[in-house]
């Protein structure tokens, strides 16, 4: 639950200007997590959540920007990636159920050039990489970290 959680927490602010803590607490709840602010509060400290400013002089919560694989992704990884099998320049990525969204915006993050984007539905991942040689290395750098964590 709290994997699912964390990815939820990552694609609200992705996608929304949250400013408190309540805010995030109100959004999760409409989105059917039961959370109190003291929950809320753990979360964003776990996952490493800053503040940054808007052009309004508003602040909201930003995760950090990294430009590799970083440990916080590397447990969701771990808790979430069931199976990659290669398909050609296709990994197909196997998860828990609901946490298919999470790991596609943490691979879309990773920064990788040879990896050209996500399709992600509930437990599957489609990643197409630039060609098959290198959906084989990717495949094998994801095994790799996954494993190391």
């Amino acid at each position: 639950m709290k994997l699912s959680r964390h990815a939820e927490i990552l694609k609200i602010i992705e996608e929304s200007d949250i400013e408190t803590q309540a805010e995030l607490a109100d959004r999760l709840n409409k989105a059917g997590y039961s959370v109190t602010q003291a929950t809320v509060s753990r979360d964003i400290r776990e996952l490493k959540l800053a503040k940054a400013p808007l052009e309004n002089g508003h602040v909201h919560y930003i995760a950090p920007k990294e430009d590799d694989l970083s440990i916080r992704t590397g447990y969701v990884f771990k808790a979430s990636v069931l199976s990659v099998v290669t398909s050609g320049n296709l990994l197909v990525i196997k998860t828990a159920p609901g946490m298919a969204m999470g790991t596609a915006a943490a691979l879309d993050k990773w920064n990788n050039k040879r990896i050209i984007g996500t399709i992600a539905g509930d437990d599957t991942i489609f990643c197409a990489v630039s060609d098959d040689s290198n959906a084989a290395e990717v495949k094998k750098e994801l095994e790799n970290f996954i494993s190391s964590m």
